[in-house]
């Protein structure tokens, strides 16, 4: 069966299911969706890992694994979303130690989340996207309106699927907000530990620049 690569596009909050996140993957070429729904630990780390500029005063889980992979020389590969079943998608971990290949079972979304500190490739089977991919078009105003995403969000939620679509717009409280304003709450949500709201925050600094 022939892999088709794929690439982190965003992650999207359901504001009526409370915790339901929605991980969204983009064929590389080409315009379909693999949306997949994931919980609010791995959304986090998934965002602190895409925001590199965001660095915890300690290691979340993934961290850890990335850090004691490297003390005894193990990479992670690549990442395949082999399986789809009722909903749920399956995927295994391709790790290398001393030349000798070894594959791991795990969850998609902490697959994902350590492909990306690894730099390693994501991929599904084409049978895979062909069966769960998904076209999602937006005008420029949805694009940039988290109501908008949200309601897709639910609505895809509500079919019973996996789900949603691109990601973080930030709220209309850090529009409003100064640069300086915006550096002080980052600075602050990090030392806290809060990294869904230091993801949303560095998503309006970089717009400002």
């Amino acid at each position: 069966m022939s892999l088709v690569r794929l690439k982190i596009k965003g992650i999207s909050y359901s504001q009526t299911q409370n915790g339901a996140y929605a991980l969204i993957l983009n064929e590389v070429e080409g315009d379909r969706k693999l949306p997949i729904v994931i919980g609010a630990f791995e959304a986090q780390s998934i965002a602190i890992a895409l925001e590199k500029e965001i660095k915890p005063p300690r290691p979340l889980t993934h961290d850890l694994f990335k850090n004691f992979a490297d003390r005894f020389e193990i990479v992670v590969k690549q990442v395949i979303i082999h399986k789809l079943v009722d909903g749920v998608f399956y995927s295994s971990i391709i790790c290398e130690r001393d030349k000798t290949e070894e594959i791991v079972d795990a969850r998609t979304s902490d697959a994902i989340a350590l492909a990306l500190r690894f730099d390693a490739p994501i991929f599904t089977y084409k049978t895979i996207l062909d069966k769960a991919g998904i076209y999602l078009k937006f005008s420029s105003k949805e694009e940039e309106n988290e109501e908008d995403d949200s309601i897709v969000v639910d609505e895809i939620l509500q079919e019973g699927e996996t789900v949603e679509i691109e990601s973080g717009a930030s709220s209309q409280g850090y529009r409003e907000m100064t640069l300086e304003e915006l550096h002080k709450e980052l600075d602050k949500a990090v030392a806290n530990e809060d990294y869904e709201k230091a993801a949303k925050l560095r998503d309006e600094i970089s717009k400002r620049k």
